[in-house]
């Protein structure tokens, strides 16, 4: 089975290309059309490797809690059916099929909303070195992968294809998309992260933390545009899940999430400065097909997991 790395959709215009989903215009000037590639990025790096139908997984898991949480805050999807998309799309639909959303286009606010709900990644390292996240105080003799007292919102910017997404302050997050912007969005993201990490936890599942993406849309409202949640949502691209029969304070987790990638690229050599490759040259990263498989299991069963909640 190969993964699909690139589109090729020659009669429709190419608007963006991302780490994962390529973005598209459409005949509808209200609507965009996003494709979720089986392209995977891990340290802000886009791999040689794809894994197969990763598009169409991340699809199905965003789908689902789009509706389940759209009682919190409305979300950007329009139809995932391919025959209630314009007609200029339909004759691709064997390379869009189950991995494609017509969406609302929206204007994406330039932070990525980060809520996490145990200290983990660089979140640990950062505690490790001066007991704070994100410039957030922390409280003393935490070990690696426990539980915060409540849930914590770290923003980050959001990097442009081949940088990485810095970890900024409230204060700094403040500043850059306004203050009432950024208050309304931390209270959505606390609030869509705590319903999530429930029912998940139900699913047998932690979710150790997430990142969410919003845009704003016209709003019959005077004076303020509607906030919507936009992109993917809860994937094991975007989130950190671990089982729950498994956790053990005190050290790494088990994941259903990109950490079993992390891994294999830094134990094949990958460092900061070596973004392009092994050598530096440009010859790219890859993974091997056991991690490839390895990947690909991992996600089919966080989906299996999370539509089947047991307890």
């Amino acid at each position: 089975m190969a993964a699909l790395l690139q589109t090729d959709l020659p009669d429709l215009q190419l608007l963006s290309k991302g780490k994962v989903r390529d973005v598209y215009a459409t005949s509808s000037p209200d609507h965009l059309l996003f494709v979720a590639t089986d392209r995977i990025s891990v340290y802000d790096v886009i791999l040689n490797s794809g894994i197969p139908d990763k598009g169409k997984l991340l699809t199905g898991i965003s789908l689902f809690w789009f509706e389940k949480l759209k009682h919190i805050i409305p979300n950007h999807l329009v139809t995932v059916n391919i025959d209630e998309m314009p007609d200029e799309v339909r004759q691709y639909r064997e390379q869009l099929e189950g991995r494609t959303m017509l969406v609302r286009k929206a204007k994406v606010v330039p932070m990525e909303a980060i809520v996490r709900g145990y200290i983990t990644g660089s979140a640990w390292a950062e505690y490790q070195k001066s007991q704070t996240v994100c410039g957030i105080p922390i409280p003393e003799k935490m070990e690696e992968s426990q539980k915060f007292p409540t849930p914590i919102f770290t923003p980050s910017t959001k990097a442009e294809q081949g940088a990485h997404d810095e970890n900024i302050s409230p204060e700094k997050a403040a500043q850059l998309v306004g203050q009432d912007l950024f208050d309304r969005i931390q209270a959505a993201s606390l609030q869509l992260y705590a319903a999530a990490a429930e029912y998940a936890e139900s699913c047998g599942l932690i979710l150790a933390d997430t990142k969410f993406e919003f845009g704003l849309v016209p709003s019959a409202a005077v004076g303020e545009d509607e906030l919507i949640l936009v992109d993917e949502v809860l994937t094991p691209d975007s989130s950190r899940y671990w089982p729950r029969d498994q956790y053990e304070p005190g050290k790494g987790q088990p994941s259903f999430d990109k950490q079993y990638v992390r891994n294999a690229l830094t134990a094949a050599g990958y460092r900061k400065g070596l973004e392009s490759g092994p050598n530096g040259n440009g010859e790219g990263w890859g993974i091997d097909d056991t991690v490839i498989e390895g990947t690909r299991k991992r996600y089919k069963e966080a989906e299996q997991m999370l539509k089947s909640p047991h307890s």
